[in-house]
């Protein structure tokens, strides 16, 4: 496999003019359009028709992430009217799991980027609530730094869930390229229609134009469906800014995996249709996740591998994570274990320890030169230019990102979070 890490950003850059940035969904989710690039030709359609193009029996993933109410503002003083911080939420520190985290009543901890931080240099904020007719004292303190985020802890009264909290007083993080304040409408526009499980703090966007009546028809068309969760962190939309893509830090996103889900995959012989760049990003890694567990397993004694200590013991998530550069390094051993190979080490690593829901994290970067396992199909919508998004789509069709994106523009596209969609076949 190729090494990406000269590649220069600047060769997927191309224009793209703020009036064609969709900055409101339109009213019906399948009303969108559909671009649909196969085997190097490319047709316009509606997003209704998707079904269509996908093979009876075929298996369709889906990210089931939900969107947070992640951005918090409080105001410094006794009589909160001084300089106003923005509490953005990244991820739990305390409790570490997500939903033990959104279940916390009295404390917790999450890492975060803080607005105006340089104007809370010590002590408490606090905010004053109802919550479900209760009236609710939360206060904030910083911890520390963690990296480019700050740990804060989070303390109220009450009998009352930190997701009830957010609930109140949260603010659902719209992209910033739409350059608008959040609006009520983006609290149900802004997620999908099979979203469950709260983390996010990004939409998996190209999930947003199927309905409920799209659902339907892809069972009808005979497509078996299952759900992964890839909580999107706002890493999402850091932009490239070295010339160079091996200077660029991928941001970390944490992923739940049922054993069936894997089950699944391994029954249509390792492949699948991803919606979304974080199924595709989850699903790669996965086989990756494979290659590490099948490597340890055939060691004996100790043995350092991709940070695990290969002794026989139940490696953590930690261990099984893929960092950015992993499938680069791996490529030798990745040339030698097919995907059900992989996926069925996976599963027997799952099995030997009890596991009904992997939990682990990934930062897969996936750039030309990459040799996908998994992902056949991909739908997903129209991306920024010099984004670690575009490299994954121009690693997808091989380089031919150009004449889709032309096709895109010329052809009165939307783009991006709220824009049109694309079905891609390489």
């Amino acid at each position: 496999m190729q090494d990406p890490r000269h590649i220069h950003i600047q060769d997927y850059d191309y224009p793209l003019p703020d009036e064609r940035i969709a900055k409101f969904p339109l009213k019906e989710r399948d009303s969108s359009k559909l671009l649909v690039y196969k085997h190097g030709e490319v047709i316009e359609d509606g997003f209704a028709h998707l079904p269509e193009y996908l093979p009876k029996g075929a298996l369709m993933v889906f990210n089931n992430t939900k969107v947070i109410q992640a951005r918090l503002h409080f105001r410094k003083g006794e009589k909160q009217d001084g300089a106003l911080i923005e509490i953005f939420l990244l991820e739990p520190a305390f409790p570490v799991e997500y939903q033990e985290n959104f279940s916390a009543k009295g404390k917790c901890n999450w890492y975060c980027l803080v607005g105006n931080l340089k104007k809370w240099k010590s002590g408490e904020l606090y905010r004053e609530l109802e919550v479900n007719g209760k009236r609710v004292l939360l206060s904030a303190y910083r911890l520390g730094e963690h990296g480019t985020s700050q740990e804060i802890m989070f303390e109220w009264d009450g009998d009352v869930t930190w997701a009830e909290i957010l609930d109140v007083m949260g603010e659902l993080p719209i992209p910033p390229y739409l350059n608008r304040e959040t609006q009520e409408s983006d609290k149900t526009t802004y997620q999908t229609v099979y979203s469950k499980i709260k983390g996010s703090v990004a939409a998996p966007t190209a999930g947003l134009h199927f309905t409920e009546r799209v659902l339907a028809d892809l069972d009808t068309h005979g497509i078996d469906r299952e759900e992964v969760t890839l909580h999107v962190g706002a890493g999402t939309f850091k932009p490239v800014k070295s010339e160079e893509i091996g200077g660029h830090d991928m941001h970390t996103e944490h992923i739940a995996v049922r054993r069936e889900t894997i089950e699944k995959l391994l029954a249509h012989g390792g492949e699948a249709i991803a919606v979304g760049t974080t199924s595709v990003r989850t699903l790669e890694s996965l086989y990756y996740m494979g290659v590490i567990a099948q490597k340890c397993e055939a060691q004996s004694g100790k043995l350092k591998e991709n940070g695990a200590e290969c002794d026989g013991e139940k490696m953590d998530a930690e261990e099984l994570h893929v960092h950015q550069w992993l499938p680069y390094e791996y490529a030798e051993t990745a040339n030698q274990l097919s995907t059900t190979e992989a996926l069925q080490s996976l599963l027997d690593y799952m099995d030997k320890y009890g596991m009904q829901v992997l939990h682990s994290s990934t930062q897969i970067i996936i750039a030309p030169g990459y040799e996908y396992h998994i992902v056949k199909r991909m739908v997903t919508n129209f991306h920024q230019p010099k984004s670690t998004l575009l490299l994954l789509v121009s690693a997808f069709v091989k380089g031919d990102w150009h004449r889709i994106y032309d096709y895109a523009l010329s052809h009165d596209f939307r783009f991006l979070s709220y824009g049109d969609s694309s079905l891609l076949i390489p």
